[in-house]
């Protein structure tokens, strides 16, 4: 007769040693470094308002392309879908994604109804531009704080983003919030100590996975560890934004110049496992400029190029 209990031990070992192999961070090891992680699992873009050189759009892709940029974010509604197309087919560089255009203007946190509708049907209209040029996610500022009550805002603006989701679920993009100093989910007058608390259970209480951050890691860092507020997002991070600060200072700096923990956040990354897309987020100019930029985010993030 078998030794059942035996056997049982010897399937759970079998099954942990299984486990730990096919995990990437258990692999790894607790105390080995962050650094190199990312290398094959981040995606350097940026915004197409940085290129500021080219004339046509084809020569602004070409630049983003020539100075280190695997992609390029569009601002929609307002693009030329076939203008769009052609330039990707012509450098092979890909739209990631696009920013709401006109969202700090038209919020979803506005008392007014008819303004809700309008940035309700600008969401919808970037979705489907977006997705006609290959792109997988939207970012957007939902409003302001000023707009009302904190609990008048949340249910407003949860209510009418909302609306969007089937849309979003039906393209396949992906409606990214970004953190911003709107002076709403954080103390616009606080301290260094804040958390993602509120931003966790912002994103949470759509119930949807169309529905996540586009986090900048530039943005609050005076407000909070960002190391840290990307351990509690975790998986709900599904696109990175990035610019340097200075707390010391109190001001936005060049990626990599400032007081900001790189090192805690390229940890956090590992941790959360991410993999995906990083918009570079700072004053652009000419291929030169770009270049820089593109050399900053692979410096702080640890990247190889060509990796």
């Amino acid at each position: 007769m078998r030794d059942t209990s035996s056997l049982s031990r010897r399937h759970f070992v079998q099954l942990a040693a299984a486990a730990a192999v096919s995990s990437p961070l258990l692999a790894r090891g607790a105390e080995e470094s962050a650094d190199g992680y990312l290398n094959g699992r981040l995606y350097k873009t940026l915004k197409i308002g940085m290129v500021r050189a080219g004339k046509s759009l084809e020569e602004k892709f070409a630049i983003a392309k020539e100075a280190g940029f695997d992609g390029i974010e569009l601002n929609c509604p307002g693009i030329n879908v076939e203008e769009v197309r052609a330039a990707i087919k012509a450098t092979g560089l890909p739209v990631d994604g696009s920013v709401n255009a006109g969202h700090w203007g038209v919020r979803h946190t506005d008392a007014d109804p008819e303004t809700r509708a309008k940035a309700l049907e600008s969401l919808k209209e970037a979705l489907r531009q977006t997705h006609a040029v290959g792109g997988n996610s939207v970012l957007l500022v939902v409003g302001r704080g000023s707009d009302g009550p904190e609990e008048e805002i949340w249910k407003r603006s949860v209510e009418n983003i909302s609306k969007a989701i089937p849309l979003a679920a039906e393209l396949g993009i992906h409606i990214a919030i970004e953190n911003v100093w709107n002076q709403f989910c954080y103390d616009h007058g606080g301290d260094h100590t804040q958390t993602a608390d509120k931003f966790v259970k912002y994103v949470d209480e759509f119930h949807s996975p169309w529905i996540g951050m586009q986090f900048d890691i530039g943005n609050h860092w005076k407000y909070g560890s960002m190391g840290d507020w990307i351990r509690q997002l975790d998986k709900r991070v599904v696109k990175l934004d990035l610019k340097g600060f200075s707390r010391e200072m109190s001001k936005f700096t060049k990626i990599g110049e400032g007081d900001l923990d790189w090192a805690d956040v390229r940890k956090a990354l590992a941790e959360i496992q991410y993999t995906g897309w990083a918009a570079a987020e700072v004053g652009g100019g000419d291929l030169e400029r770009l270049k820089e930029v593109s050399a900053n985010m692979d410096r702080v993030f640890g990247l190889t190029p060509n990796a």
